[in-house]
């Protein structure tokens, strides 16, 4: 997810909708990635900003330290049907105009949206629509964009190189967009659009009133499961998707996969065992229990006793949460947001859970 100078949210959908969106209206469009971020640079590599010639633009490469220069020369590359890598950094006379001075560096290649581009895109677009993998690629040296969808077929001359297979692979895989060099020394960038990440969310309490909205902010796809019709309503979970059934029937469904978190909050022991149950039988990186130590002991003991081994129930993170001294149901959020971070970053938490998790009903 992008940040956009004003502090609003646009997704990479958003992006290459409007880029469209402005080609099939007649606009001349551009693209800026930042393909290499070094020191305290504020946007990740990767990061998107599209522009078109009536100086429209939307999504960030820096959060608004270097965009009017970006916006500048992609208005000359559009004119001039061409492609451009733009440095900034602490070295250039230029640093505090345009606000790298801080000690961050970035380098951002610009281009022009020529037919191949569009093309590109518009596999790109149905590959988000049907929330497929793919990686994007082009050479920083510049030249046409090839796509990779794993599972679909796509032509293309860079996606012919065999020593790329596996470095395509690995940047899928580990979610990263990087710089990938080829046999013949040249550098292209992979730029992964993978679906969003999933939180399943077990019942429809306070505390997931606050995560729903923590978690769309970090640009989770968000699912509440609770079958009790009072709780899971739309008044209470605005623009959230519910999923009603059991939720044991509904992670049957919903085949939660390592790109899926499982949260299970409704401290009912009917409704937590039988999610928890369903979320081991998974490849979820998360899986996470609300309750008290002792509430955790309790429910390990009723899972073992359903044919859970003791490998299997170590997944679970209980009490759920980094340890912060969490105590409103809007702090014990963050903390679980922060683990479920944290564990998706492969960074091992500290036992203990957290202090204000455990609450007892």
């Amino acid at each position: 997810m992008n940040t956009n100078t004003d502090g609003s949210q646009t997704n990479e959908c958003d992006i290459i909708e409007r880029t469209l969106d402005w080609i099939n209206d007649g606009y001349g469009a551009a693209w800026a990635i930042v393909v290499e971020a070094w020191g305290s640079s504020p946007c990740p590599t990767g990061s998107l900003l599209a522009i078109n010639d009536s100086v429209a633009f939307i999504g960030s490469v820096s959060g608004g330290c270097v965009e009017g220069e970006v916006v500048t020369q992609a208005l000359d590359l559009i004119r001039k049907d061409a492609s451009k890598l733009l440095d900034f950094g602490i070295a250039d006379e230029d640093a505090w105009r345009v606000g790298l001075a801080c000690g961050g560096r970035l380098r951002v290649f610009v281009t022009c949206i020529s037919d191949q581009w569009r093309r590109v895109l518009v596999e790109l677009g149905e590959a988000g629509h049907h929330k497929r993998p793919a990686a994007l690629m082009f050479p920083l040296e510049g030249g046409n964009p090839d796509l990779v969808v794993p599972g679909k077929k796509v032509s293309g001359a860079i996606v012919a190189v065999p020593e790329l297979s596996k470095q395509l692979s690995d940047c899928i895989e580990s979610d990263v967009s990087r710089v990938a060099v080829l046999p013949d020394g040249n550098r292209l960038f992979v730029r992964v659009f993978n679906p969003p990440l999933r939180l399943l969310i077990v019942g429809a309490v306070h505390i997931a009133q606050a995560l729903t909205a923590i978690a769309r902010q970090a640009d989770y796809e968000v699912i509440v499961i609770d079958p009790r019709e009072s709780w899971a309503t739309t008044e209470r979970f605005p623009s959230i998707a519910f999923d009603r059934r059991w939720p044991s029937e509904a992670l049957q469904e919903l085949l939660p996969d390592r790109r899926t978190a499982i949260v299970s909050l409704s401290h009912d022991p009917k409704l937590d065992d039988s999610a928890l149950v369903g979320a081991l039988k998974s490849d979820a990186f998360y899986i996470g229990a609300l309750g008290s130590h002792r509430t955790h002991a309790k429910r390990l003991k009723r899972l073992a006793r359903q044919g859970l081994d003791s490998e299997a129930l170590e997944r679970i993170h209980g009490p759920v949460g980094l340890d912060i001294g969490a105590t409103t149901p809007s702090e014990i959020a963050v903390s679980i947001m922060a683990e479920v971070v944290s564990a998706r970053r492969g960074i091992v938490r500290r036992k203990g859970g957290v202090r204000g998790n455990e609450i007892e009903r």
